[in-house]
């Protein structure tokens, strides 16, 4: 009984390190720097956005989603952290980004995933350090983006079901779609998924 009693003790402080770990993780992911935008119409979870110009660095990956979103989110990682970069280019070559969120992915016209992190407020294209071969940078221009929140694992049927919820929303709002789908992932795989912020977003017209 004594040597139940000390592993039962044993796991719960092994769970209680975890959960403060976990809750350390979450904490540091909500002071991340997330691109601002003005609400437009706003219901329950359910809201209509208007974003500014957005600079980001995306590469596009084959295969199926989650395995494109791991490629590409380790090679953009491998970018802002100055892991690999391409050469010449800028002044400080070394130069670490700071991660925001979200992460963003989108299905190509090609079918493959291009996955996208949105650089910094008060970055500019050509202050930034030089990406390497598959890194690219791209302005994405200001637009109206429906979005539809939910916690948990942002599994296919998760967020094809929540695609589906958002388009019923726009249609009985008047709200024209202008666009295909994209994903916006907020928290690593370190936080909890009952405490994970997941979106996705459809564009619509103005």
């Amino acid at each position: 009984m004594a040597k139940l009693g000390r592993i039962a003790a044993i796991a719960g402080g092994v769970a209680a390190l975890a959960a403060g770990g976990a809750a350390v993780v979450t904490y540091r992911e909500r002071k991340t720097e997330k691109p601002d935008y003005t609400i437009v119409e706003a219901d329950g979870d359910i809201e209509v956005r208007d974003y500014p110009d957005l600079l980001v660095a995306e590469t596009v990956a084959p295969g199926d989603r989650l395995s494109a979103l791991n490629d590409g989110f380790e090679r953009l990682a491998d970018y802002i952290f100055a892991k690999r970069r391409g050469p010449g280019g800028s002044a400080c070559p070394d130069e670490k980004i700071a991660m925001t969120a979200p992460v963003l992915s989108d299905r190509t016209e090609r079918g493959q995933w291009r996955t996208r992190f949105i650089m910094p407020a008060g970055r500019a294209a050509d202050d930034l350090p030089t990406p390497d071969a598959g890194v690219h940078t791209a302005k994405l221009p200001a637009r109206r983006m429906a979005a539809i929140r939910f916690a948990g694992s942002a599994g296919d049927e998760s967020l094809a079901d929540h695609e589906r919820r958002l388009r019923v929303w726009l249609a009985q709002h008047g709200f024209s779609p202008d666009g295909p789908a994209e994903h916006a992932y907020y928290n690593s795989p370190f936080v909890p998924p009952p405490l994970r912020h997941n979106e996705v977003l459809v564009p619509v017209a103005r």
